[in-house]
């Protein structure tokens, strides 16, 4: 398998054509946080993590239509047993009014494309 190293993450060549999938490398732990407020800021999620250790990147997920905070974050630390004590301290801990949800977060998987019969009408008969 080769693999090309890009910044802190691995880029895997073995996929075909121009799919590359991406693996995190050791030392670095993706959070999930969820249950947020959706007045709740990068600053705060920040500013809540650092007291258990150095915070790489903190992204509060929007919709992309209305650009709304969708209720969920993801924050990732630089450390692994930083992660975790983070975790362990922070879930169902309260930030403003709300109980937070703290845990490691899954990989994103690949959504199956639905086949929708009809496909939107272009170039149907209308009679």
């Amino acid at each position: 398998m080769k693999v090309a190293q890009v910044g802190r993450v691995q880029r895997d060549s073995t996929c075909s054509g121009d799919h590359w999938r991406q693996r995190k490398t050791s030392g670095m732990k993706n959070i999930y946080v969820g249950n947020l407020n959706f007045s709740t800021t990068e600053a705060v999620l920040r500013s809540l993590f650092e007291k258990h250790g150095t915070v790489e990147r903190v992204n509060i997920v929007t919709d992309r239509d209305t650009g709304q905070a969708r209720g969920f974050a993801f924050v990732e630390m630089g450390d692994d047993a930083e992660a975790v004590k983070a975790i362990n301290a922070l879930n169902g801990t309260d930030l403003e009014g709300r109980t937070l949800v703290v845990t490691e977060a899954r990989p994103k998987t690949d959504r199956p494309r639905e086949d929708r019969p009809g496909g939107g009408g272009f170039g149907r008969k209308r009679w």
